[in-house]
Parts: C-alpha cells; structure tokens; sequence
C-alpha cells in the first residue's frame, strides 16, 4: 500500500508539473510568473520521500520534459528540478531557512552553468557571447543613426560602450546575482505553497537580525589591496577574478548596511516605512549606496550592534 501510495503521489506530481512547464514555456506573461511554482513538485517529494524516491521523480520529469516540450523545456526542468530538490532536501533535514536559501542558490547555480557548459559545447551556441554582440549592435546602429540624423553624443555612447564592457567582465558576478535573487523569489513564493500541504517550513530570522561573519570584512580588504599591488592586466584571468570578488565582497557589505538600518530602526521605535523608504532611496541613488556600504564595514569591524545592545541593557 505504501508503495502504491508513493506511485500515486508522483504520478499527480508529474502531471502537475506537466502542466506547469507547458504554461511556462507556451504562455509568455503567465508564464514567467508559473514559472517559480515550476520546483514546487521536486519540493514536495523530496520534502516528505527519500532521496532515491526523489531521484527517481527528477529522472521521470526530465523525460517527460522531452515529450511535453520543446529543446528548451529539459533545461527549464534541470534548472528548476534540481533546485527544488536540494530545497526540499534540506526541508526534510530540518535545516534553517538560511541555510536551504544558501543551498538552493548554489544549486540553481551550478544547473546554470552545466546548462551554459552544454549549450556551448555540445550546441555550439553560447548565449553570453550572443548578448554581448546584440547590445553592440544596437550601440552601433543607434551611432549611425544619430550621425545619419547630425546628431553628437559621444561622450554618451562612450559611455554605453564601457557600460557593456564592464557587463562582460562582471558576468560571474551577475550569474551569481542573479541566481540567488531568482531563488528568493522562487522560495517567496513557493514555500508558503508547500507549507499549506503539510510541509513543515522553519521560520525565518528577521532581516535586522542578519549580520555576516567577520571574516567577509577581511577578504574585502585583502581584495581591494590585491588589486592595488597586483594591478592585473586588463582582460587577464587575475583581473577577472578580483573584480567579480570585489563586487561580490560589495554586495556583502551593502546587505549588511541595510540590515544595520533595519536594525537601528526597530531597536529606535523608527516607523516601519524609515528602512524600506532609505533602501529604496539607496538603490535610486548611488551615493546613498556607498554610505549604506561603509555602515556595514563599520558595523562588521567595530561591532556597531554591541554597542547598541550595551547601550540599551
């Protein structure tokens, strides 16, 4: 009985996400929003059955993915499958919300980059390369068109140039963006889903209460002084890595600025609009940005909230 049960569960769930992947990959608009419900079926199998049970369903959605849909639905159904497998995993393992956040971005990911590997090797079509060119065209055609029209705005195309020029260097850097927000929203959305069918989903700490390790300072500092005595060439590997590890670095300490300002809000009795209102200005204007970025060097090396916390007690 258990094992016809087990049957029964995956053969709904498969059906399900059928259904899911061929609104995702037929139906634009909705779609693109059916689109992070799409792991919600790895979640729940791997969330409640074992890990073989869940290989098993994986292995069946693939090929299923090949019948329903076209060559883009097996890369939809890797990225997709493996991430909600790894999150349902660490659901069923009772693992903080932060560590699954953690081990479901890594996941999708790795998906991403054997996805890339393979378009690239086995296609020969490498979709990075493909962007870059089309956002060249496009400067270029709008060039002649603006000279065509007697027009200057050099200094703008400039600009523009060494605007995709940094996007080609950054690449690692935007892959890694955006796979861990492409996983926040994913779980956003798909674990209250989960949760209304009996998936036990442990809370989440509130953003004030996130505080990186100390040592995130450190790589920071020794990045930024490696670059300064290494002064790598442009384009070479050592460039490469140290930017995408700078900016990475950044974006740590940006985080930790803001959850200082949440922090420094509630332990104040600020209203709750002050930090949403100076994130959103912060985002909007780069010079905040660099303020909310020094806070959280600030706070990571002298210990801001201790000192917040003595004051109080």
């Amino acid at each position: 009985m258990k094992n016809v049960h087990k049957l029964t569960e995956g053969a709904v769930f498969l059906a399900i996400f059928a259904v899911l992947l061929m609104i995702t990959i037929y139906v634009p608009v909705i779609g693109a929003v059916v689109n992070f419900v799409l792991p919600v079926p790895f979640m729940m199998i791997a969330a409640k059955h074992a890990r073989k049970d869940a290989l098993l369903f994986f292995v069946a959605a693939v090929l299923i993915s090949f019948i329903t849909g076209t060559i883009f639905a097996v890369p939809v159904t890797l990225l997709f499958g493996l991430t909600g497998l790894v999150i349902g995993d660490f659901l069923r393992e009772k693992k903080s919300r932060l560590e699954t956040y953690i081990a479901g971005s890594l996941a999708f990911l790795l998906a991403t980059l054997g996805v890339y590997a393979v378009s690239v090797l086995v296609m020969d079509i490498n979709f990075v390369e493909e962007s870059i060119l089309v956002m060249k065209e496009s400067i270029a055609m709008a060039k002649d068109m603006m000279a065509a029209m007697g027009q200057g705005g050099d200094e703008l195309f400039e600009q523009l140039d060494a605007g995709v020029e940094m996007i080609q260097t950054l690449i690692p850097t935007l892959l890694i963006m955006s796979s861990f927000l492409t996983v926040f929203f994913l779980q956003l959305i798909a674990l209250p889903i989960i949760k209304r069918f009996g998936v036990e989903v442990s809370k989440s700490k509130p953003f004030r209460e996130l505080s990186f390790p100390k040592s995130i300072l450190w790589y920071y500092l020794l990045s930024i002084i490696a670059s300064l005595l290494l002064q790598p060439e442009e384009g070479s590997y050592w460039f490469l890595a140290l930017v995408n590890l700078t900016y990475i670095l950044q974006i740590f300490m940006v985080i930790q600025g803001f959850s200082l300002i949440f922090y420094f809000s509630y332990k104040k009795g600020l209203p709750k609009a002050f930090p949403i209102i100076a994130l959103v200005l912060s985002l909007l204007l780069p010079i905040l940005l660099y303020i909310v970025r020094l806070l959280g060097i600030i706070d990571l090396g002298f210990g801001l909230r201790q000192r917040v916390e003595s004051r109080d007690v």
